[in-house]
């Protein structure tokens, strides 16, 4: 796995949409974990901490993607989700931009619209831990000074 590439999970309950995107996703040199509902994507969170993005669907039965997002933000804030969701959803997916979504796209969504998203929220997640480091940094610095 190439530490350039972004790690992103994708979340959706839907498995040939979850199949046929990681394999487009993966064409673009991006590393896909797949989760297929909220309650797993908690679980390869625990597994997989230096997840970049998570694209997460919306609307799925049991944990929903609200719900989901606001355990993603608890267990990994630096992540960045970017939310999915159809028609009858955009009003979750502002709600979710408040909880703390990068941002979200109407389903069906064109292919290089999700990379450029992607690629927006790594770049925005890698420069909070580039902060975080310079930050750690400084104060290790000031105690020895």
């Amino acid at each position: 796995m190439d530490i350039n590439n972004p790690l992103v999970m994708l979340v959706d309950d839907e498995v040939p949409f979850v199949e046929t995107t990681t394999k487009r996703l993966e064409r673009r040199n991006l590393n896909i974990l797949q989760a297929f509902n909220g309650r797993e994507a908690l679980e390869q969170l625990k597994e997989h901490r230096n997840v970049d993005v998570i694209i997460l669907d919306v609307k799925m039965p049991g944990m929903d993607g609200i719900e989901t997002l606001q355990e993603i933000k608890k267990a990994s804030p630096l992540s960045e989700v970017i939310m999915l969701t159809g028609h009858a959803t955009v009003e979750s997916a502002i709600e979710g931009m408040k909880l703390g979504a990068f941002d979200y796209l109407m389903k069906p969504c064109e292919i290089e619209q999700l990379v450029s998203k992607v690629e927006e929220a790594t770049k925005k997640k890698r420069e909070h831990e580039e902060k975080i480091r310079e930050a750690k940094v400084r104060e290790a610095l000031s105690q020895h000074g």
